[in-house]
């Protein structure tokens, strides 16, 4: 089976209970389509959400969304910096840093930070010849050069996107919150969101299997991005 997460935005709680839900076996694979940090409300715990990954070794493609970006960006912006400079520095915008910070040293989240950039911002994969194009975004023609920015956040033709997809594939992303937790499929079925909202319990966790291809999808919930 290949599985889908999408946006855990530090919920590693939710995370954790996901991945017992799924109980991987030897001939698993999970996808995450990023942003893996930044955010959650109730108990954030980005280091927790790292040590999982780590933890799924090559059960696990993960693949870079703009918060993680951001988060590694500013990561090496930081330790680039003289400490008595560190001081003049805008505090990052959200709560991923200041956490990590505290269970990690400068070595450690440097060695994060690596590891997040080496995260692909599109994979293809095929189930049952069926091709499939993940980004957290927007995905574009393999062998079509595009900015990172363009996987990680879409751009002026981002609407299209959503209506077209990318001709001879099933594009499947996150990024967008519908606002009511569904996962959203175009008219010609050619891109898949796997949307985020707020919840509470573990029987909020949506599961949607394609029965035909045999691709189950979970999302993972969360507030606004």
């Amino acid at each position: 089976m290949h599985y889908i997460i999408t946006d855990i935005h530090n919920d590693s709680w939710r995370f954790m209970k996901l991945l017992e839900k799924m109980d991987l076996k030897e001939d698993d694979h999970l996808y995450l389509l990023g942003d893996l940090f930044d955010r959650c409300k109730d108990h954030p715990d980005p280091a927790g959400v790292y040590f999982q990954v780590l933890k799924l070794g090559k059960k696990c493609t993960v693949i870079r969304g703009n918060h993680d970006h951001w988060l590694a960006n500013y990561i090496f912006r930081y330790y680039g910096m003289d400490e008595r400079d560190r001081a003049l520095l805008q505090p990052y915008p959200y709560n991923s840093f200041h956490l990590l910070q505290e269970r990690l040293s400068e070595v450690d989240l440097k060695q994060l930070a690596e590891r997040i950039l080496s995260w692909p911002v599109q994979v293809e994969i095929e189930v049952d010849s069926q091709p499939y194009l993940l980004a957290h975004a927007c995905t574009a023609e393999p062998g079509k050069w595009k900015l990172d920015n363009y996987y990680l956040m879409g751009d002026l033709w981002y609407k299209v996107f959503l209506h077209e997809g990318v001709h001879g594939y099933i594009s499947v992303c996150g990024h967008q919150n519908m606002g009511n937790g569904s996962i959203w499929k175009n008219k010609k079925k050619t891109f898949i969101c796997v949307t985020a909202a707020a919840v509470s319990r573990m029987e909020d966790w949506d599961a949607f299997a394609w029965k035909r291809k045999k691709l189950s999808m979970y999302k993972q919930t969360e507030e606004k991005r």
